[in-house]
């Protein structure tokens, strides 16, 4: 087979579909709410493979992915095992995962004061598919209003390698009265751990003679997450 039959086959596997059944079309005529997971990946994907429509290689893309859970947390190797994938749209697939954990990080314009966990949590859900361990801090004015959230170390939390220093040197610089630590557990599971405990004791000691207030400390798992404060570990009551 030639080149030129070899691409024929692989544009005919979206043109065979009925216009009605076609999700770029319908993405156009009805939203892109109307469209399923796999349908919306098609539509990135636009081509398929001799074999395959490209809504068949979409619903592999979910399925080897494991979800869209699964797809925020792949990397490009995983990506092109899959049949009908190549670099071009490896990336391109990496790419649109990329833009939607960064939006999950947005605050909302109406109401940028974090009252409670749940409003820092809203803030920290990209870190719930990240493949190694960061450790980031929210830090905040004196109206509870978020200043910035830097991710000062990327590694597994342990108190004879993380200073205290590192953790209070932007709170410094910021002249942030108060912040909220955050990491992840790339297992999925937020339970804490006695490094996460012992950490949050030396973080909340060493705040107060900083007079920075460590606010809270949030453990992100795989949707789901903990607050120290709520479950009443570390913190005083």
């Amino acid at each position: 087979m030639n080149s030129g039959d070899k691409d024929s086959k692989i544009q005919s596997s979206f043109k065979a579909l009925p216009t009605s059944e076609r999700p770029r079309e319908r993405l156009l005529t009805q939203g892109a709410e109307s469209l399923s997971n796999a349908e919306l990946i098609a539509v990135l994907l636009r081509t398929g493979t001799p074999s395959e429509n490209v809504l068949q290689v979409a619903e592999q893309v979910l399925m080897t992915c494991g979800g869209l859970a699964g797809l925020m947390r792949v990397t490009q190797h995983d990506l092109l095992k899959i049949n009908g994938l190549g670099p071009t749209k490896a990336t391109q697939i990496m790419a649109v995962a990329e833009l939607a954990k960064r939006a999950m990080t947005l605050p909302n314009i109406e109401r940028t004061a974090i009252d409670k966990a749940e409003d820092a949590a809203r803030l920290l859900m990209d870190m719930q598919f990240l493949q190694q361990e960061h450790i980031r801090i929210l830090l905040l004015d004196s109206a509870r209003c978020l200043i910035a959230s830097p991710t000062i170390y990327i590694g597994t939390l342990n108190t004879s390698i993380l200073r205290v220093s590192e953790i209070y040197r932007e709170a410094i610089t910021r002249n942030s009265p108060a912040i909220i630590l955050a990491h992840n557990h790339p297992s999925g599971d937020p339970t804490p751990s006695p490094e996460d405990l012992e950490i949050t004791h030396t973080l909340i000691a060493a705040g107060k003679l900083l007079d920075i207030q460590l606010i809270d400390h949030l453990i992100m798992g795989h949707n789901q997450w903990v607050s120290l404060k709520a479950l009443g570990l570390a913190f005083d009551a």
